[in-house]
């Protein structure tokens, strides 16, 4: 089996709702999110003979896809009072909810869902919280 490993990061604040403890508040991290893909053969003729895919491409994605939350705050659907919500957004800051407690590992599951959704045969997501946390999401 080929396989293709490319990752990119980005700065983003977060808080985890209804957890006990540090996480319920509102913190940042440098998330890092690693992609990997596979194959069973390489391309056989045309501009990517010998590859799974145009690293170029890959990355390209991985950019577009991770660089979507940077330097924003991710919450989860319902965390915040609708009038706080309002409050940050009229400020101008970036938010983005998600359907989904914003933890590295549901976000390593989003990403695998992501990549599988635009055509890739992902092997694993892996997504770092901190430099020696992470969580990794596959199905083989």
């Amino acid at each position: 089996m080929y396989k293709l490993r490319t990752e990119h990061s980005f700065d983003a604040a977060h808080f985890l709702s209804g957890y006990v403890g540090k996480c319920s508040n509102i913190h940042g991290h440098r998330w890092r999110v690693i992609i990997e893909i596979c194959a069973d053969k390489v391309e056989k003729e045309g501009q990517t003979r010998g590859m799974i895919v145009d690293f170029g491409t890959l990355k390209e994605d991985v950019k577009r896809e991770v660089d979507f939350f940077d330097h924003s705050l991710i919450i989860e659907k319902g965390t915040l009072k609708e009038k706080t919500f309002e409050a940050l957004k009229e400020e101008g800051f970036k938010i983005i909810e998600v359907d989904f407690r914003p933890t590295a590992e549901n976000f390593s599951k989003y990403y695998y869902d992501k990549f599988i959704e635009l055509g890739y045969r992902v092997k694993e997501a892996t997504v770092y919280e901190t430099p020696n946390n992470c969580a990794m999401y596959c199905e083989e």
